[in-house]
């Protein structure tokens, strides 16, 4: 769907032209031209974003044409130049681009204390006021611990086409919005609801979009600590887990096991790899007697109380972390810890505020911990990158939102690996070749590699995939698309159907 980039076409294998929309302003008066992109693109390499893994320069041609110059061929890499990085204003940060564009002629690389004590300015960056290219921009007065409103901005190269004249965003995790849902004061919400809250809302007789997510929680573990660096240990838990009533518990239909068990969605497995690799993957079916016996084989024994102790004496007593304000992922932490101690390992449960958990994690301040794996992006190889990157950065040195640092250790999990099923082989430096190129055999070819390792090795464990359970009441909005329709596809995270039915001005407001 076009929005600030009018086309786009390859001028050959390594440089990708975008043609802007033109005529479009910025909300501040300035108009946008293709400074902005290459200026958004400089600090995206400040912040070492993944996609300076497939650039090697952002060039503007003229005031309303970018090339993009990569380091090789690359069919991921217009998603991540035309949808991942989202386009910032040059009277905001240009000064920043600029500063950046000088460290990289000087030859310096994020490695440097220049670069890093750049990084850190930037991050300190508070600008005095949000300038949008958009249809909408938030009202800072508005602001308060529980919402804001988006007014229409009337300059906006959009706002003849969108059909709301204001917007009114609720702050708040699930506890917080379930209310709202109810009185039917929130037209749609994408918190993960659980069952019997779900059931409420279809008595009420709300319509329930149900796109698929293309990710969900997985167990991650901190690799520092014995056992859990000991793949048969990754396994057992595996097969100790009945993740369909984990699934079911958390979500009810909206929380499917998976059957490839390999980082990605079930959903496009049949497109990315082959027949062979597929047949290969292990669905970890739970199997109390298989578990069993892998811990015997390494050494493991049951204390009287039926409580496993590990081959140098250590019982497996453990705490688990979850967002507490994720309804599902608190619900599906709650049951695996229940499941895990009732095999032998004692875990329990602490709930955690939703923005200190990932900091920890990122921190390695945890044992065990629920997090995301995969990605609603097309290819696998951003899940991989979300997977093996996202809570493991100083393994890959690349940033990422949620990342934080690219010191911070993560689950530090070691991405050169020795398996039994793929030999000895560099995950990240496989996922980059997942990503590049033009030939889709060869890049099924390395997705296979990593799927296999990946089901093989498991760095976390994937609970099951989430499907939304997203209300839509619709008391202030109308126009939504039927069900069935192929834009409910779309994740409705990655791929926003709301936004694009607003951008369109398919949605307007209730007559």
């Amino acid at each position: 769907m076009p929005v600030a980039g009018e086309s786009w076409e390859w001028v050959d294998d390594v440089t990708l032209r975008v043609n802007l929309i033109q005529e479009a302003q910025w909300s501040d008066g300035s108009a946008f031209t293709s400074q902005d992109v290459v200026d958004t693109f400089s600090i995206s390499r400040l912040l070492s974003q993944t996609v300076w893994r497939f650039l090697d320069d952002v060039q503007a041609v003229d005031d309303h044409t970018v090339d993009f110059l990569l380091s090789g061929p690359s069919t991921t890499v217009p998603r991540r130049v035309l949808r991942e990085v989202h386009i910032t204003a040059s009277s905001v940060y240009g000064d920043f681009a600029q500063r950046t564009r000088d460290l990289v002629e000087a030859g310096m690389t994020n490695e440097d204390d220049e670069w890093k004590q750049l990084l850190q300015e930037f991050n300190e960056l508070r600008p005095d006021e949000m300038v949008v290219l958009g249809p909408y921009a938030i009202d800072p007065a508005s602001i308060t611990e529980s919402q804001m409103i988006l007014n229409k901005v009337e300059t906006s190269y959009w706002a003849d086409t969108v059909r709301f004249e204001r917007m009114v965003n609720y702050n708040g995790e699930t506890p917080v919005v379930t209310p709202l849902v109810l009185s039917g004061d929130v037209d749609y919400a994408t918190h993960g609801f659980p069952p019997a809250t779900e059931r409420e809302f279809m008595s009420l007789g709300y319509r329930i979009i149900r796109a698929p997510i293309y990710s969900g929680p997985a167990l991650y573990f901190n690799h520092t600590i014995y056992p859990f660096n000991v793949r048969e240990v990754r396994q057992a838990l595996a097969y100790a887990i009945n993740f369909e009533e984990n699934a079911y518990i958390s979500l009810a239909e909206s929380g499917v096991a998976q059957e490839c068990m390999c980082g990605f969605s079930d959903n496009i497995t049949p497109l990315w790899l082959s027949d062979d690799a597929r047949a290969s993957l292990d669905p970890y079916t739970q199997d109390l007697e298989k578990a069993e016996q892998m811990l015997l084989d390494i050494g493991f024994t049951r204390a009287d109380d039926g409580v496993w102790v590990d081959d140098t004496g250590a019982r497996m007593e453990w705490e688990l972390t979850a967002p507490a304000e994720y309804a599902d992922w608190s619900a599906a932490a709650e049951n695996v810890a229940e499941q895990l101690t009732a095999f032998g390992f004692q875990t329990s449960f602490r709930g955690v505020n939703f923005q200190q958990h990932p900091i920890d994690v990122n921190e390695g301040k945890f044992q065990l911990a629920i997090r995301g794996w995969g990605a609603g992006n097309p290819h696998p190889s951003f899940s991989y990158e979300n997977d093996f990157s996202t809570h493991n950065a100083a393994a890959t040195g690349v940033g990422a939102s949620g990342a934080g640092s690219i010191e911070l250790p993560g689950m530090s999990f070691d991405l050169n690996v020795s398996t039994s099923s793929v030999g000895d082989v560099d995950l990240w430096a496989l996922t980059k070749e997942a990503g590049s190129g033009g030939d889709a055999a060869m890049q099924i070819a390395a997705l296979d590699k990593i799927a296999m390792a990946y089901n093989e090795l498991l760095p976390q464990i994937p609970l099951w995939e989430r499907y939304g359970n997203n209300p839509v009441p619709s008391r202030f909005a109308s126009g939504w698309l039927p069900e069935g329709d192929p834009i409910y596809v779309n994740s409705p995270y990655a791929d926003s159907f709301v936004v694009i039915q607003i951008l369109t001005g398919q949605l307007g407001p209730a007559e």
